[in-house]
């Protein structure tokens, strides 16, 4: 079945919040079936709204909006709807006692405007808001169906699983099984070459790509009669994927690329520890954000200047004279007296030139030193990330040291 998901907010399209609601609705319309056609945002007037209705329901089956149920004058998504439909607005009592048993358990005065997010359009099934105070509520009108909901996420989300989702599950034709493929070191322009046939022989599976500073994220996606069905079609197709572009695949789940590694070197009992110069603390980050990833990484050190790179890692002062902050040998230096001060398993360091400026014929913006001590070995790559933007360079840096921790851990 088709459908659209329409977000109301003028606040929306002031840029003022984010609209994560269609991408979570997105993903679970289409677990349960559901293709999306159209995600729709319009402000807080009623002649707009009214048009995009009319617009979805010309090829949708399904209509699902969010916002525009509150209290206030501009809350107005329940009255056009009503009007769409054809029916008035009435007030519907279980409605009314949550929403005064909401205002009691918060210790809140309820306003008259509130009384007005007791009402539905006439015959709608109400769908309870435990999160909040206002209702959301189906409708129908010319085999169409619309679902309203608040716009707080917070609010949004529980209703979506509890009263939604045992709903339209009796209305979905077959079932939508994806798996994400996700990959590094390859480019979104190569790794399409290399499975296009794949691609051009298959009308279910489908595969679509995603490129993101450096990673390249494979969607695949099956719709059939049943999740068994769509899996089988599904992992058929990652099989053939692997057999083509399987040295760049990291992990066919939702963990990054920071996680993956993690989870080995907590496998294997290794510990970790970096120094960072144009990274400025972007690859420690990536690792403490995860819960529970003081059992892996011991330390960071951010060795901007010469002198911190002196004083905190030993790095000597012809080194840096002779060949520059920006060298191999640097970067050598740097990893080595890391090592010595924390005797860490795995040891990373990194030292570039992110720019703007700064930059010479020999050294240009973008080049960029990523240095590896394991195993009593070090390993030095030089990187060549273009002109592009001081944090893309910055974050293809973060990306290449991760790169260097995740071959010598699938080659050990």
């Amino acid at each position: 079945m088709k459908s659209a998901i329409l977000t109301v907010g003028t606040e929306i399209l002031f840029g003022q919040i984010v609209n994560t609601n269609a991408a979570y609705l997105s993903q679970q319309l289409n677990g349960l079936g559901f293709d999306v056609l159209y995600h729709f945002t319009v402000g807080d007037n009623p002649d707009r709204l009214k048009r995009a209705l009319e617009t979805c329901a010309k090829e949708c089956d399904l209509i699902i909006t969010t916002g525009g149920l509150g209290p206030t004058q501009d809350d107005l998504t329940k009255e056009v709807i009503a009007e769409f439909v054809g029916c008035r607005l009435t007030i519907n009592q279980e409605a009314m006692d949550r929403i005064e048993g909401y205002f009691k358990r918060s210790r809140r005065e309820m306003t008259e405007n509130n009384v007005k997010q007791a009402y539905v359009p006439e015959g709608a099934i109400c769908m309870q808001n435990d999160h909040g105070s206002a209702p959301g509520f189906i409708c129908k009108v010319d085999n169409k169906t619309i679902m309203s909901f608040p716009g707080p996420p917070k609010e949004m989300m529980p209703m979506f699983e509890n009263s939604a989702i045992p709903y339209l599950s009796t209305m979905s034709e077959g079932v939508i099984y994806s798996k994400f493929i996700k990959t590094v070191g390859i480019g979104e322009s190569l790794l399409e070459t290399e499975i296009m046939d794949i691609v051009d022989e298959q009308t279910d599976p489908t595969i679509a790509t995603y490129a993101k500073d450096g990673e390249v994220t494979m969607r695949l996606t099956s719709k059939r009669p049943s999740v068994e069905e769509a899996k089988a079609a599904v992992d058929e197709m990652a099989t053939k994927v692997h057999e083509r572009v399987g040295n760049y695949i990291y992990t066919e789940d939702e963990r990054s690329f920071s996680e993956v590694i993690l989870d080995k070197m907590r496998d294997k009992g290794l510990s970790l520890s970096s120094a960072e110069s144009c990274t400025g603390g972007l690859f420690a980050d990536a690792f403490i954000s995860i819960p529970g990833s003081s059992d892996v990484f011991d330390r960071a050190l951010v060795t901007y200047s010469n002198t911190a790179k002196m004083q905190e890692l030993g790095v000597k002062e012809e080194t840096l004279a002779k060949f520059g902050a920006v060298s191999s040998q640097t970067a050598e230096e740097m990893v080595s007296g890391l090592y010595e001060a924390s005797g860490s398993d795995i040891c990373v360091a990194v030292t570039g030139l992110a720019g703007p400026g700064g930059e010479t014929l020999e050294k240009p913006v973008g080049l960029v030193y990523t240095a590896i001590l394991a195993g009593g070995k070090i390993r030095c790559t030089e990187n060549r990330f273009g002109n592009m933007d001081r944090n893309a360079i910055r974050r293809r840096s973060v990306l290449a040291m991760m790169k260097l921790i995740y071959d010598y851990l699938e080659d050990r």
